[in-house]
């Protein structure tokens, strides 16, 4: 006879479902049988569920369908919920399964009871609970309906135990989603007029994934009037490199943020949020735009992002053309690795059809910069939550998604901490990712931060918590304690050779950089 979990698993399947990233508990070893006794799921191990949800975060932003992870119970979840979190604000789609003790057990306040809805409300769009076993097949769908829809990306169901092992029949179909949301074809000539004051005009970006066609069409749209063209800050995928336009991200930091923006007079925004600082400073804004600034969008977030920028282009009769011109990439030979030769670095040894994960946060600078300008085409990937340790699980969910692409994994020695079991999974899945670990042995942001935000300088009482020194982490003997081969590297030509050497070679590698 088939059960809840059965049931759930052929749903999964059936709508397109494909690969599990699971870390499971004894709540959920019928889920486990299920999911791993289904025809068409591939399941990969995580040591720590920070892994699972970033791995499927980046699956599914390579792969452009939902991955599903496996949770037990409420604790799996809270471990869990940085990613998810991370997942959540780039809009990946992602259905998450999370065991619960038997509904009659619940009353009994066994030792891992807890509020697992409410948690999971926090860093999901779409949250059920099937209480009967003739329940799980349609909410699954639904669940997975939700998060194709036009909001709705993150989706958790919660299966008590009993629910998961009861016998049934009673199968699913799929429901309707909504398509999404198109611009307004009366809003495009208000925003071209916006547009065609030049500087004063902003043209703001933002989609799950921005592809080299949405590039060229802004690119089109800023030579035809002069406007400014950004990105968001962080962007869940660009497509980049080659004859791709380079487009600016817009700054991170609020001061220079504020900079590129001063004199803006209509910002018109496709896929896009108006611009907000990351945090609240003394004396700066949190709006970023300038406050008599007008706001035109054209296309809300998740809308269909391309069409949009073809009616736009259209508009003001922008056409794309796809030469450019790039200059001769070359790296100094004795220079140390510092943010601007690791840009340089990065740059020339990038190969075509990469997929960059990019944590370098402080010291990748110039490194974004820098790769739009390669000639290798490549896929970029930043991190639109802002909580750290991202990096490394996404990157074993894209080497997942793409097994014909090389993955490059930059990060700071500070975020990686946060999730170094993510090199485990890497080498258990066989998986073409190179890992660069920038070891300047501290939470360098937070040096930078502490004085900008009005705490004061750092000094003998605050600088212990901001460093990595004392011990100083081997990345090497880390990275091999889990079954990736590492080595050092301490100037800009040799981590260019390196990484070029490793994104050819087969299997999962790691570069401890020091700076």
């Amino acid at each position: 006879m088939t059960n809840g979990a059965d049931i759930l698993a052929q749903t999964l399947v059936a709508q397109g479902v494909d690969t599990c990233f699971a870390n499971p508990g004894t709540t959920e070893m019928h889920l486990l049988a299920a999911l791993g006794r289904t025809e068409g799921l591939n399941l990969h191990l995580c040591l720590f569920e920070g892994v699972v949800t970033g791995a499927a975060d980046g699956y599914a932003r390579m792969s452009g369908k939902p991955a599903a992870t496996l949770l037990h119970l409420g604790p799996g979840l809270a471990n869990a919920m940085a990613n998810l979190h991370n997942a959540r604000k780039a809009a990946t789609p992602m259905i998450n399964i999370v065991g619960e003790h038997a509904t009659y057990h619940l009353a009994c306040d066994a030792p891992l009871t807890s509020d697992i809805a409410a948690m999971a409300g926090t860093v999901s769009d779409h949250v059920t609970t099937p209480q009967a076993a003739n329940n799980v097949a349609q909410d699954t769908a639904a669940a997975l309906a939700a998060i194709a829809g036009r909001e709705a990306r993150v989706a958790t169901i919660i299966v008590p135990n009993d629910v998961a092992w009861t016998e049934t029949e009673v199968p699913s179909a799929a429901l309707p989603v909504a398509q999404p949301q198109a611009h307004d074809p009366a809003d495009v000539d208000p925003a071209a007029d916006a547009l065609r004051q030049g500087p004063g005009g902003l043209l703001l970006i933002g989609a799950p994934h921005i592809t080299r066609r949405m590039a060229e069409l802004a690119q089109a749209i800023s030579d035809s009037t002069g406007c400014r063209v950004f990105t968001e800050a962080a962007v869940g995928r660009m497509s980049r490199g080659g004859s791709a336009p380079s487009l600016r991200r817009l700054p991170f930091h609020v001061d220079p943020a504020t900079s590129a923006l001063e004199g803006v007079a209509d910002a018109v925004l496709v896929g896009a949020r108006a611009p907000v600082a990351f945090f609240a400073y003394p004396g700066r804004p949190s709006d970023l735009l300038p406050p008599d600034a007008s706001v035109l969008p054209l296309c809300p977030p998740l809308g269909d992002v391309e069409t949009a920028l073809e009616a736009l282009a259209e508009a003001l009769g922008a056409t794309c053309t796809t030469a450019r011109k790039l200059a001769p990439l070359a790296v100094d030979a004795g220079a140390p690795i510092t943010a601007e030769t690791l840009g340089a670095a990065v740059a020339w040894a990038l190969p075509n059809d990469a997929i960059v994960v990019d944590e370098s946060i402080t010291n990748g600078l110039h490194l974004f910069a820098n790769c739009g300008d390669s000639p290798a085409q490549h896929d970029w990937i930043n991190n639109r939550g802002g909580s750290i340790g991202y990096s490394l699980p996404v990157s074993v969910g894209a080497a997942v998604a793409c097994r014909d692409r090389p993955v490059l994994c930059i990060t700071g020695d500070g975020s990686a901490a946060y999730t170094p079991q993510a090199l485990w999974t890497m080498a258990r899945s066989r998986l073409n990712v190179t890992v660069v670990i920038l070891a300047n042995r501290s939470y360098r942001i937070l040096t930078n931060e502490m004085s900008k935000i009005g705490a004061g300088a750092p000094n003998e009482f605050t600088l212990p918590l901001m460093s990595l020194e004392d011990p100083a982490p081997d990345w090497v003997k880390i990275a091999e304690g889990h079954g990736v081969p590492g080595e050092r590297v301490s100037n800009a030509r040799s981590l260019a050779e390196a990484v070029a050497r490793c994104m050819a070679e087969p299997g999962p590698r790691l570069i401890e950089a020091v700076m």
